[in-house]
């Protein structure tokens, strides 16, 4: 018996030689009447389809990768895998005639093909198709990753991501589940009445973030654009427009570095609905995590196992100010520039020389509190300067009426009672350009001045809330293609 499952080892001297055998097989299959087929082929259903359905004798077709091979004197058995399901087929000369069985023996792991036979089951009790007829569809003329050991090279893994996908079941499910969690998003706020939209990619002024943004340049208007970091003051004019639920869920760039938590190309969704205000954001996005983790989990206990996140709500509140008093000492707003830069070094922080107090609070909340933070917590009233965009407390107009959602440590939804004082936003996008009024999105300005209704607004790192239910430690891990750095 001569047994194959695809773990034949690709090193980079091998290809030629893979490449050279196979080819050969190709030229037997041409030869034999098999040559790759570009036509549609009719299936009776998906793999799983035809398990669910399945009936002894019932005639089928079905199609998918070949992933391993069994040769058992002269009857093969092979394994057909497609998006859905794996399914054992068999082929013999007397079923399928001695032409196609002698051809079949060219077949390797990792080709397509499309089978027509009858369902039966096997003394040892697996579903199977008895092949009567068989198509090839399209040749690997490499093989598949070795499957026992998986393909565990990272950057391997990054880089030929459609490999991993082949070889690891593991990180097949991890972007199943992202697609379920993508989608369960988008019917959760469709059913509540909010309507999604599309705003420019490329903009003429990098708004709406203090971020880093791409240049590009457009040829036709003869003028530099930026690839958006995000999409806030594009929806705000729609809130002026007269959509009052709308969403964006589609990509941010930001020109900055790559870490566990941050890739320069990444997916945002933003929330914005009049006549609310932060608290209304609190409640739905509770509900809305909640609601997606139960679909798609069926729990709310989230992550990793050795270290779940519990989803129960109410999630807890804690105050900006307070969460630096009690790291940073209850003395710390009293503190000068110097004496709190002092503070921050001994904590093994860094404290630039030019950093402000603002800033080196700030530090302190981002390395010592934010990655403390396991269980869903919001952090209210961060200081107003750091969101020009959110409208300040009543109570204290140096605190914004705002919260940042923190779940395993990482900032995952920001959320504010928007501005939408004309007078004021422009005096505060003017300070955070240190006075260059070249700097401000008239346009934006005057869109606030035709009339915006008050609302709440939110923005949610989908890669991280995917990332953080589905107890994925890098980042990487659930984007598809993420960027790399280049190869040497």
């Amino acid at each position: 018996m001569r047994q194959t499952d695809g773990t034949e080892k690709n090193t980079g001297s091998d290809q030629n030689i893979y490449r050279q055998q196979r080819l050969e097989n190709l030229r037997h299959l041409v030869e034999a009447g098999y040559r790759p087929s570009s036509a549609p082929f009719q299936r009776s259903g998906r793999l799983a389809e035809i398990r669910a359905g399945f009936q002894e004798g019932r005639e089928v077709s079905a199609a998918g990768r070949v992933t391993a091979l069994r040769l058992m004197g002269k009857s093969i058995f092979a394994d057909l895998r497609d998006g859905s399901d794996r399914f054992q087929i068999f082929v013999s000369p007397k079923d399928a005639g001695e032409k196609a069985h002698s051809a079949f023996r060219r077949v390797d792991i990792g080709d397509h093909i499309g089978v027509r036979g009858t369902l039966f089951t096997t003394r040892m009790g697996e579903k199977t198709i008895l092949v009567k007829e068989w198509t090839l569809l399209s040749k690997a003329l490499l093989p598949l990753p070795e499957k026992w050991h998986g393909l565990k090279d990272v950057e391997t893994r990054y880089r030929h991501r459609y490999l991993d996908l082949i070889a690891n079941p593991d990180v097949r499910r991890i972007f199943d589940n992202r697609i379920r969690i993508i989608h369960e998003i988008r019917a959760f706020l469709v059913e509540r009445g909010f309507v999604e939209v599309e705003t420019p990619m490329l903009q003429p002024i990098a708004g709406g973030a203090a971020a880093t943004p791409f240049v590009t340049r457009y040829e036709a208007l003869g003028a530099s654009m930026y690839l958006r970091i995000a999409p806030e003051l594009y929806l705000k004019r729609l809130l002026v427009g007269g959509f009052d639920r709308i969403f964006e869920l589609n990509r941010n760039f930001r020109n900055e570095g790559l870490s566990r938590n941050h890739v320069p190309e990444f997916t945002m969704m933003e929330i914005y609905e009049a006549y609310t205000d932060v608290r209304g954001m609190k409640a739905l996005i509770e509900d809305l995590i909640t609601h997606v983790a139960m679909s798609v989990l069926g729990s709310l206990k989230a992550g990793r196992p050795e270290a779940p996140v519990d989803l129960s709500v109410p999630w807890s509140e804690a105050r900006y100010a307070d969460l630096i008093r009690q790291t940073a000492g209850d003395d710390w707003y009293s503190l000068d520039v110097q004496a709190a830069r002092r503070r921050v070094l001994d904590m093994g922080l860094r404290a630039e020389p030019d950093w402000n107090h603002l800033l080196l609070t700030h530090e302190i909340y981002e390395k010592k509190i934010e990655p403390s933070l396991h269980n869903p917590t919001f952090v209210t009233r961060l200081p107003s300067a750091l969101v020009p965009l959110a409208r300040p407390c009543e109570d204290d107009p140096s605190s914004a009426d705002v919260f940042e959602l923190v779940i395993a440590g990482q900032e995952v939804a920001p959320a504010y009672t928007e501005m939408n004082d004309p007078v004021e936003q422009r005096r505060k996008l003017l300070a955070q350009a240190n006075g260059d009024a070249s700097r401000l999105d008239e346009d934006f300005l005057s869109a606030l001045e035709h009339g915006m209704p008050p609302a709440g607004g939110m923005g949610v790192g989908i890669d991280r809330l995917v990332m953080i239910l589905l107890g994925a430690e890098n980042i990487r891990e659930v984007i598809f293609f993420p960027q790399l750095r280049p190869k040497e």
